[in-house]
């Protein structure tokens, strides 16, 4: 786990992984293994395999899982196979491999980049930012060329990107466009990763020198981040309540909740695939020869039945061509005429990459999702809250594994919550204490809530966290309550372990970031104070504004903040500034701009203790 294999070599593996599973399925067989190893020319006899599978296939199903696979990963790491074990990874077609670093890694770490995902993301660019009269500087981007590692470097398209993604995430009146400067640069530049870690992105590698850069690998990674998260926005039942559709005899409702995204769009595309007599089990393999394509295309595509939506009819004579990456032009040709053609060309289908044939099914999904919700349901669908949609995506930004998707469904294991005491520095025993997934059958049940017990018991013994009342049965069941109780002790730990040193050895808390904050307004000449994360001037966003400001001299342009007797817009296009302001000047917020206007006495202590961390630092 995290305590074992570093970030970056886990960038590595991830990347690895996905090269070695083929057929996308999420597993690497004991073939595709025993073809890896053929192909970097050391052929493994095949009891050395079954060896190799009997010591780290834990769960003994001859399926080696991105877990087990890290395992191998890291024993070969300084083994004789280890280098042309790396070298057949970045064999596959359209990787090429390069040289660079970000700034915590080691010297001469090589990297491999997808020429495919470099042309899709700068076509989506183009595309997506073609009428943004901020983005002319640098559109059209060339996607043959590496214009697009450069295109990113001022910070603009990807501020742009995310409020593509995640509307209203960055307040456009914070972003720098013109005559920038190094230091204008650099702002825009934290502006967006700050802001995308608070959509969900990992980007605990990535600094804004590595963006400055154009640094590859790291470029395409971020960008992919903020793309998906934008394209699996409305694939979840909350948002689209037609995707009931998609239920299956016998299964209930919180199943079908609790499927990621990834998993709705292979059920979705399945869903229509019926109709056809066929079905797929991956986004790789099994569409190559973009029969798939042709048909699920053809159940989509508009019928003429709604009132402004002509019929549209898919020309279905491709199919009969023989030569495959023909074949898929003519299948892309028939997207094209529903304004889906995105994200792959020919040979991005025929090739099987599974990430940008992906991203093709997700924009067919967004824009003909051809879904009917059943009338005979009758259920009450309750979305995301705020709270657990920010508790989600700071989870998410710390890399933790799986992606949590639904906060309740994806902790019930507490692998995790697991995860995440690590990142407050809460020693985990992983060896002797957790149980791993696949959790299978009644067995599995019991395993998962052993694991929830020993998360409670950390946070009550190792953590001195405030659990009265709350038991491991709490977290397997997906108390809501409780849940969130827990976790938001973890986050708040997390936020103030970046106060760890400051405070003279005082142990950081509310009130020595209190103090601090009417301390360094008042030593600015700021009028602001607090009293506490409720006062209700907080609710105007003043005080934050004002502390920016001291932080940072000049940084506010406070001719673009309301005064006086506010309305709850005014307070709300207030709140929407401090927020990316805050961002803006290096603080990691993840509260949210309503956080300020309801004042939010939680997110408020950590928009609070995320500044006081920026301006120690500057001292």
């Amino acid at each position: 786990m995290s305590a074992i294999v570093s970030a970056e070599e886990m960038e590595e593996i991830v990347e690895g992984f996905q090269k070695v599973d083929v057929d996308g399925n999420g597993y690497i067989t004991a073939c595709e293994l025993s073809s890896l190893f053929r192909e970097v020319g050391f052929t493994m006899p095949g009891f050395k395999i079954r060896e190799l599978l009997k010591k780290l296939d834990k769960d003994n199903d001859s399926r080696i899982s991105m877990e087990e696979f890290t395992a191998i990963y890291r024993e070969l790491k300084d083994d004789k196979v280890a280098e042309g074990f790396k070298k057949a990874l970045n064999k596959k077609e359209g990787i090429v491999n390069i040289g660079g670093t970000s700034e915590i890694s080691s010297a001469g770490t090589q990297h491999s980049i997808s020429e495919q995902e470099r042309f899709a993301f700068a076509n989506y660019i183009n595309s997506s930012l073609e009428k943004d009269p901020d983005c002319e500087h640098v559109l059209p981007i060339n996607p043959e060329t590496e214009a697009l590692f450069k295109a990113v470097a001022d910070g603009i398209i990807l501020c742009k990107l995310i409020n593509l993604s995640v509307p209203d995430t960055i307040d456009e009146r914070t972003i720098n466009k013109k005559k920038l400067t190094p230091f204008t640069t650099q702002e825009n530049l934290n502006l967006a990763l700050n802001s995308a870690s608070a959509i969900g992105c990992q980007v605990v590698n990535i600094g804004a020198q590595d963006l400055k850069e154009g640094k590859p690998h790291l470029v395409l990674g971020l960008l992919w981040q903020i793309i998906k998260i934008g394209l699996f926005a409305d694939i979840e039942l909350s948002r689209n309540e037609a995707i009931a559709a998609l239920l299956e005899e016998g299964e209930s409702l919180e199943e079908l909740m609790k499927l990621s995204p990834e998993e709705l769009l292979l059920r979705w595309a399945n869903f229509h695939l019926k109709k056809a007599g066929m079905s797929i089990s991956n986004f790789s393999g099994d569409i190559k020869d973009s029969k798939a394509y042709f048909h699920l295309l053809e159940q989509i595509a508009p019928d003429g039945s709604k009132e402004d939506v002509p019929r549209i009819e898919i020309d279905m004579t491709g199919l009969y061509e023989k030569d495959l990456t023909k074949r898929a032009e003519l299948v892309l040709k028939q997207a094209d005429r529903l304004g889906c053609r995105q994200f792959v060309t020919a040979t991005d289908i025929v090739s099987g990459n599974s990430k940008l044939n992906m991203a093709f099914v997700a924009t067919l999904f967004n824009k003909y999702p051809a879904l009917t919700k059943p009338e005979d349901q009758d259920w009450n669908l309750i979305s995301e809250t705020r709270e657990e949609r920010t508790f989600r995506n700071w989870m998410n930004s710390l890399g933790v594994s799986p992606h949590v998707h639904h906060i309740y469904g994806d902790l019930q294991d507490a692998m995790v919550i697991l995860q995440l005491y690590e990142k407050i520095k809460v020693p985990v025993d992983w060896e002797c204490k957790v149980n791993r997934p696949p959790f299978k059958g009644g067995a599995g049940l019991l395993k998962k809530m052993e694991n929830c017990n020993y998360a409670v018991k950390l946070g009550k013994d190792k953590a001195g966290f405030s659990l009265v009342g709350i038991g491991g049965q709490d977290l397997y069941d997906g108390n809501s309550t409780l849940t969130l109780a827990l976790v938001w002790q973890l986050m708040r730990r997390y936020t103030l372990n970046i106060l760890e040193n400051l405070g003279d050895g005082e142990v950081a808390g509310d009130d020595l970031i209190i103090s601090w904050v009417n301390k360094t307004l008042a030593d600015a000449g700021k009028s602001s104070s607090i009293k506490s994360f409720k006062d209700k001037t907080i609710g105007t966003s003043m005080p934050v504004l004002d502390l920016i400001d001291a932080i940072q001299p000049d940084s506010v342009n406070f001719e673009l903040v309301q005064t006086g007797s506010l309305s709850d817009e005014d307070k709300l296009n207030n709140a929407k500034y401090a927020i990316s302001m805050a961002r803006k000047i290096g603080a990691k917020v993840y509260a949210l701009p309503e956080d300020l206007v309801e004042i939010n006495p939680k997110m408020v202590m950590t928009i609070f203790a995320c500044l006081m961390g920026r301006g120690m630092k500057k001292a």
